[in-house]
């Protein structure tokens, strides 16, 4: 068994959830495009918001990982992540947004299944490596990918079904 298998399961559960919301999703739109998206108190996401902001974290996390994982041990820890009002998240989020919601769900399965694939690859001394974010600290890869990847898309999954149940 990989070091991460349960944290692929996981993901994968998670992301099945969110994909299965595609008929709901459908039958209660349209969704309009929230006006503000970024950091701002009154920022309000919609479903497409929310999924587009899914798919490109998945992306850059796993990104992060591969730094990590591919940095000397010898160096330490290496520096990752980023903040909730970094300029290319937002930028991304508010350029994906527009996008079908179709597109967005297809987005997030696959790269749901190649985060989770990796997750699966790695071993237990990959898992552990270290990485230091910028404002929470020090992270194992498997830390990482728990609180910043399947936490994070857990919660994203409460979050869709929040919106369905308020409705456009």
């Amino acid at each position: 068994m990989a070091a991460l298998d349960d944290l692929a399961r996981r993901l994968d559960s998670a992301v099945a959830a969110i994909v299965a919301l595609r008929d709901r999703l459908d039958r209660t739109g349209p969704w309009p495009l929230a006006e503000l998206y970024g950091t701002e108190a009154e920022a309000h996401w919609g479903p497409h918001e929310v999924l587009a902001h899914v798919d490109e974290m998945l992306r850059f996390w796993l990104g992060e990982v591969e730094r990590i994982v591919a940095a000397e041990p010898a160096t330490g820890p290496v520096p990752f992540g980023r903040v909730a009002d970094d300029p290319l998240r937002i930028g991304i989020i508010g350029r994906d947004r527009r996008l079908p919601l179709g597109e967005l769900l297809d987005r997030v399965a696959a790269d749901g299944r190649r985060v989770a694939a990796r997750m699966r690859e790695l071993t237990a001394t990959e898992a552990q490596r270290t990485g230091e974010h910028q404002t929470r600290g020090a992270f194992t890869v498997s830390a990482l990918l728990e609180r910043f990847v399947v936490v994070h898309i857990e919660e994203h999954v409460s979050q869709l079904n929040e919106i369905l149940a308020a409705g456009p």
